[in-house]
């Protein structure tokens, strides 16, 4: 009789969180099928670390034992915290992965990626959403005109409510454009394995739909073939694009435009080397492509990155707090930022090599790719800052830049 070696699910993201004084960790679940807010303590979180699928019934109670003082532990304890567990959908079970392939068919079939942030990060009501976002654009001092004409602009997707001076600066530069098309490189934050994620369904949010261009989308993945994810999944919930496209139908009302909405994958997983020529290497037919779209003299066209820079502290697996990292992760940013409006492409690499990529910059695939597509150009810093999560010791920075040529 072969023995059950459960595994947890390792699609999850976990927090830790300070609660009255006792330490929990919150879990978050890109399918939703975990309870939105649900948390489990340090033991609990400690027990399903050790469920990789190797990992039997004994060693679990020898884990139970050692937590509760040597107090001798049954199967049937076992048996019912692996129910428990599976029946919240914390197990990488049958269970799990028969309502994880049913979200994903039911996705993939839909013609419409309807909003996954309405009502949670900004409002779901279309006329308090412009409220919202005049709000944010005016919340900062008019910013003189750009030099040159406005092709490319990095805002951020954190929080509205916390990048607010980010996401007024960037798009403020909006009014100097008129695009009829627009590349929107987001982070896949769930995207291990291929470098980028295409969807050809239009996008809804409570300002419109707004159409995909979709025979470019098919160009495109006709050029990155197998460096492109086999569905579009991973675009369900994710924010980063999401959270640019309310700021530009809300400022390009009134004009049709398309877009080409791009995840950019984990680059240390989609490259067999961390370096600039191993992703020319692998993702070169694709940015090639990519940058004859952004130059097609027929198209006015505008790329927006929707990316975040440095996360540190506890949150993001350091062993220390954000605060005793800061002057690192800082100048880490600084140094990224200065090499990309330089438009050095080398450095930029070089800089994040440097640092192995210590401090988590989740929007680097992203904008290695922004780097490689672009004209020409040059970058100005908009605003650069720093937000800092109390509850879990961890921070995390974010930028604006427009870029012209």
């Amino acid at each position: 009789m072969t023995e059950t070696r459960p595994m947890a699910r390792r699609d999850l993201e976990f927090f830790p969180v300070q609660h009255k004084g006792q330490q929990f960790v919150l879990i978050r679940d890109p399918l939703g099928l975990v309870e939105e807010g649900k948390a489990v303590g340090i033991p609990l979180y400690q027990l399903m670390m050790l469920l990789d699928g190797t990992t039997g019934v004994r060693d679990l109670q020898m884990e139970l034992m050692r937590q509760k003082g040597g107090v001798l532990v049954g199967t049937d304890e076992i048996d019912s915290l692996l129910a428990h567990l599976d029946e919240s959908f914390l197990l990488d079970s049958e269970r799990f992965q028969n309502a994880r392939d049913r979200i994903i068919t039911q996705f993939t079939s839909e013609k419409i990626r309807p909003c996954s942030h309405c009502g949670k990060s900004y409002p779901e009501n279309r006329s308090e959403l412009r409220l919202r976002i005049d709000e944010i654009l005016n919340s900062q001092p008019p910013w003189p005109e750009p030099k040159g004409k406005v092709v490319a602009l990095i805002a951020p997707h954190i929080d509205l409510n916390v990048g607010y001076k980010g996401y007024s600066t960037a798009y403020q530069m909006v009014k100097h454009t008129s695009p009829s098309r627009i590349i929107l490189l987001g982070v896949g934050h769930q995207l291990q394995k291929a470098l980028f994620s295409l969807t050809d369904k239009d996008f809804e949010t409570p300002l419109g739909i707004t159409q995909s261009e979709q025979e470019t989308i098919r160009r495109l993945r006709e050029a990155g073939q197998d460096i492109i994810a086999v569905d579009d999944f991973i675009h369900r919930s994710e924010h980063s694009i999401e959270f640019q496209l309310i700021f530009l139908q809300h400022l390009i009302a009134g004009k049709d435009f398309t877009i080409i909405p791009i995840l950019c994958g984990f680059l240390q997983a989609g490259l067999p080397e961390y370096s600039r020529g191993a992703y020319l290497e692998h993702a070169g037919r694709f940015l090639d492509e990519l940058r004859l779209i952004l130059k097609d003299p027929d198209q006015e066209t505008l790329l927006v990155a929707g990316v975040d820079f440095s996360h540190t502290g506890p949150k993001f697996g350091h062993e220390m707090p954000a605060s005793y990292l800061q002057s690192r992760s800082e100048e880490h940013d600084r140094n990224l930022l200065i090499h990309l409006t330089g438009f050095d492409a080398d450095s930029f690499w070089e800089e994040s090599r440097r640092v192995n990529d210590q401090f988590n910059v989740c929007g680097f695939s992203a904008l290695a790719c922004l780097l490689e597509v672009l004209p020409e150009c040059q970058g100005e810093l908009l605003n650069y800052e720093i937000w800092h999560e109390a509850p879990t010791r961890s921070a995390v920075s974010f930028a604006s830049v427009v870029f012209t040529s």
